[in-house]
């Protein structure tokens, strides 16, 4: 048997000073001494961090004003509805897109303009606003294009579509280039010009801020864009961005109106991922809700039942689209599943810095998805490329430091096309540039070491597997139940009595302690299921959750990593702190 250790360190910070008012106020809010340290770990808690996680979230929005362009954009909206002019909504084919075209759909069908969608076919269009879809709005008479979560370096199509009398509005939240695009609008919250309080918003999130912006002086309007929320926060969860500020306040919005009411296509969705009835957090929506949106585009390149599935109207609709869809996610698993094998076989044996390149005949729907397992197991930042047609398609994800973006950026001579964030971006690139591509990549994370780093696991509370119960996961539960990431517990002195290999290369586990018996899902850990045996005795860092099984909940742990015994106990004495 390998000896265990830790594939990444683990690190448990000293909790902040809370002062005594503070303190009070959690009190009188009915929060548990735990959660407060959790929350004290995660950065300073003061009773206007408590207000901004606990009270209601509508307090902490924005004003869409502030958005740069947003008075353009209000008035060519204006204008489309006064005329009567038909709109066409450009997305992206991931989540973020889909659910931010869904929002501008729908608040501009409240505007009583006529207004469909446009998703690109991942394979034939890619990524930005596409000729075929310029193209298509001047054969359907379509006066404006909006864009969600695309557009930002769409150049060569805004200038194609207004030589044809077509306006543009970009929103976006990628990357800026050089020169903004000559559209109506690019609403931006990144433009150096902007005066938007928040610049971290997700693409669904910038089109929620546009409903509010285009439905605030409508009858009933406001009340209609924050109906919204629940696509926003799906969008701000998949696309990852940082769950601080104004995502937070849309997140809590989305996750109660998900659980109070969801519309026809989530709660479809939620039925078939078999989690209906179940508390409808920041897990649920990553790993539920998420994946299945993407399927489509991922599996069958067009995504067209996916933004169908959002914009349905009545359950009858959604049955088939969700039939397809979850065909889709099941042949996506499996897709990756064997890309995933391949790519590993690339990965250099010896110690290395910068970011991961790999390459191989992989489908381009699910190249992102292996760079990102790839950026998890090995804590580098991962570029995957897809070779099944020139140019060759590029998928990366970050490791938490690096800013994939500007690495993108610096390599833009040998590149077909780029964008993205600092966390994932895309690139086209020629056959013949791959080498010296690596190499600048290689040496762009040689130049900033610091972002080549493994970045550690922050434990938020550390127990002893004894503790483990539903009292601590009731006490938990208001983080995510208000769209925080849950706790990341660091678990001491747990048996392994089973371990077995699942479907899609995870590794489920029975543990125990004392006359505790767990169940655990270590999603991605088969690779290393053999350094494990029954009888090991293991610390965990995992998350903390349930699951209703024949009519009984029973607690479950997702595992993130994974440690011998006695690494938490060194780890505490290290922290100088208590759990």
């Amino acid at each position: 048997m390998t000896e265990i250790s830790p594939r990444t360190p683990w690190t448990l910070a000293d909790p902040a000073p809370i002062d005594p008012d503070t303190i009070a106020d959690a009190q009188a809010r009915g929060l548990s001494a735990r959660l407060v340290r959790i929350l004290s770990r995660r950065g300073p808690v003061t009773r206007e961090t408590l207000a901004a996680w606990f009270d209601d979230p509508v307090d902490a929005l924005h004003d869409p004003g502030l958005l740069p362009d947003a008075d353009r954009c209000r008035a060519r909206v204006d204008r489309a509805a006064e005329t009567g002019e038909r709109v066409l909504v450009f997305g992206d084919f991931d989540a973020d897109g889909l659910t931010g075209s869904a929002i501008l759909v729908l608040a501009l069908r409240a505007r009583g303009i006529m207004a469909d969608p446009w998703i690109p076919h991942r394979t034939e269009e890619g990524h930005g606003l596409s000729v075929a879809a310029v193209r298509h709005a001047m054969e359907e008479g379509v006066g404006l294009i909006v864009t969600a979560d695309t557009g930002t370096t769409s150049h060569a199509e805004i200038d194609l579509a207004a030589g044809r009398g077509i306006d543009v509005i970009v929103t976006d939240h990628h990357a800026l280039p050089p020169s903004l695009p000559e559209a109506v609008a690019v609403v931006n919250p990144h433009r150096a010009d902007s005066r938007y309080p928040d610049r971290s918003l997700s693409g669904a999130g910038v089109a929620f801020k546009v409903a509010q912006l285009i439905l605030a002086d409508l009858p009933g309007g406001p009340e209609r864009a924050l109906g919204l929320a629940d696509l926003a926060a799906v969008g701000t969860i998949a696309d990852v961005v940082s769950p601080e500020g104004e995502n937070r306040a849309i997140t809590r919005l989305g996750l109660r109106r998900l659980a109070e009411g969801p519309r026809p296509g989530l709660r479809a969705l939620l039925e078939s991922a078999g989690v209906a009835g179940d508390p409808v957090g920041r897990e649920t929506v990553s790993h539920r809700l998420a994946p299945r949106l993407n399927a489509l585009g991922r599996v069958e390149g067009s995504a067209d039942g996916a933004i169908a599935l959002l914009l349905a109207e009545d359950a009858d609709e959604v049955v088939p689209l969700v039939e397809r869809i979850e065909e889709a996610n099941r042949l996506r698993r499996d897709l990756t599943a064997r890309a995933l094998a391949e790519a590993r076989e690339q990965l250099p044996t010896a110690a290395a810095d910068g970011i991961l390149v790999v390459a191989g005949p992989w489908p381009a729907g699910v190249i992102g998805l292996v760079a990102g397992r790839l950026a998890e197991e090995t804590g580098r930042a991962a570029l995957v490329l897809s070779t099944v047609a020139a140019p060759w398609r590029g998928s990366a994800r970050g490791n938490g430091e690096t800013d994939l973006a500007a690495a993108l950026r610096a390599c833009e001579g040998l590149l077909v096309k780029h964008g993205g964030h600092a966390a994932a971006a895309g690139c086209q690139v020629e056959p013949d540039r791959v080498p010296e591509l690596r190499e600048a990549l290689m040496a762009f994370g040689r130049a900033e070491p610091e972002r080549a780093t493994n970045p550690p696991l922050a434990l938020d509370l550390v127990v002893g597997g004894d503790a483990v119960d539903f009292v601590l996961l009731s006490e938990i539960a208001p983080l995510e139940r208000e769209g925080d990431p849950p706790p990341l517990l660091g678990i001491a002195g747990l048996i392994v009595r089973r371990v077995r290999e699942v479907r899609g290369g995870h590794l489920q586990l029975t543990l125990e302690k004392g006359s505790r018996v767990f169940d655990a899902i270590w999603f991605g850990g088969a690779a290393l299921g053999g350094s494990l045996e029954a009888g090991a005795e293991v610390d965990l860092a995992a998350r903390l959750g349930a699951r209703t099984w024949n009519g009984v909940e029973q607690l479950r742990l997702e595992i993130r990593d994974l440690a011998p015994a006695g690494y938490l106990r060194s780890l505490r004495a290290g922290s100088g702190s208590a759990a």
